[in-house]
C-alpha cells in the first residue's frame, strides 16, 4: 500500500482512497509556541527587572514593587513585560480557545486583560492596582478549577482542587500573618502552579479550533 502525505501534514491518503486526518504541524506546535511565549515573555521581563533593580528581595517585596513608576528604577521593564504577556494571552485565547469553549476562553481572555491592567495601573495607583492584581489571580485560579471540569479531564480535577487549596493556604498566611512579608512568593506559587492547566487548555482546545 502506497501512502501519500500532503505538504501541510494535515492528512494521510492511501492508494485505496482512505483519508486519515492527522494533526498538522501548525496545529500541533504553533498553539503551544503561542502559549509558551505568553508565559515566558512576562516572566523573562520580571526576572530582568528583579536582576537589574539592585534592591529587589523575593521574600520582602511584592513583584509589583518592581513596577512602581515613582520608586522603581526598572518600572518600565516590569510593566512592559506584563502588558506584552497579557496581549499574548488574549491572542492565544481568541485564536485557540474561545470558539471551542467560551467560558474557559473568556476566563483566560479576561485574565490576559487583567494582566495588562496590572502593568498599566502600577502600584502608584494603590487600591486600583490591588483590585486588578486580585482580579488576575482570581481568574487564574478559576481557570485551574473550571478547565478540567469543562474539558472532561476528570483525572486532573483532584490536582486542580489541590492547587486551589495550596494557593488559599499560601495567600492566607501572607495576609493574616505576613508570612512571607512580601507577596512575591505567593504570586509566583500561584502562577507556576497554574501553568500546566493553561498550557494543557491551549493544547486541548487548539485541536478543535486550529485551521
Amino acid at each position: 500500500m502506497i501512502i501519500f502525505v500532503d505538504i501541510n501534514f494535515s492528512s494521510v491518503v492511501s492508494n485505496r482512497g482512505v483519508v486519515v486526518s492527522t494533526p498538522g504541524y501548525k496545529c500541533s506546535r504553533i498553539p503551544i509556541v503561542f502559549a509558551t511565549l505568553s508565559i515566558a515573555v512576562p516572566l523573562i521581563f520580571i526576572a530582568m527587572a528583579a536582576t537589574l533593580s539592585g534592591w529587589f528581595n523575593i521574600y520582602e517585596n511584592a513583584l509589583s514593587d518592581l513596577g512602581h513608576a515613582v520608586k522603581s528604577n526598572v518600572a518600565w521593564i516590569f510593566n512592559l513585560g506584563l502588558t506584552l504577556g497579557g496581549a499574548l494571552i488574549i491572542a492565544t485565547s481568541v485564536k485557540y480557545i474561545v470558539d471551542a469553549d467560551r467560558l474557559v476562553g473568556g476566563l483566560i481572555l479576561f485574565m490576559g486583560y487583567a494582566l495588562i491592567l496590572v502593568g498599566t495601573f502600577d502600584k502608584v495607583y494603590r487600591e486600583l492596582h490591588f483590585q486588578v492584581s486580585a482580579l488576575f489571580f482570581i481568574l487564574l485560579l478559576l481557570t485551574v478549577l473550571i478547565y478540567p471540569i469543562r474539558s472532561g479531564k476528570k483525572k486532573i480535577v483532584p490536582i486542580a482542587v489541590l492547587v486551589i487549596v495550596v494557593n488559599i493556604i499560601v495567600w492566607y498566611f501572607h495576609f493574616a500573618s505576613r508570612i512571607p512579608p512580601g507577596a512575591a512568593i505567593p504570586e509566583l506559587i500561584s502562577v507556576f502552579s497554574a501553568l500546566y492547566f493553561y498550557i494543557d487548555a491551549v493544547k486541548h482546545y487548539s485541536l478543535k479550533t486550529c485551521k
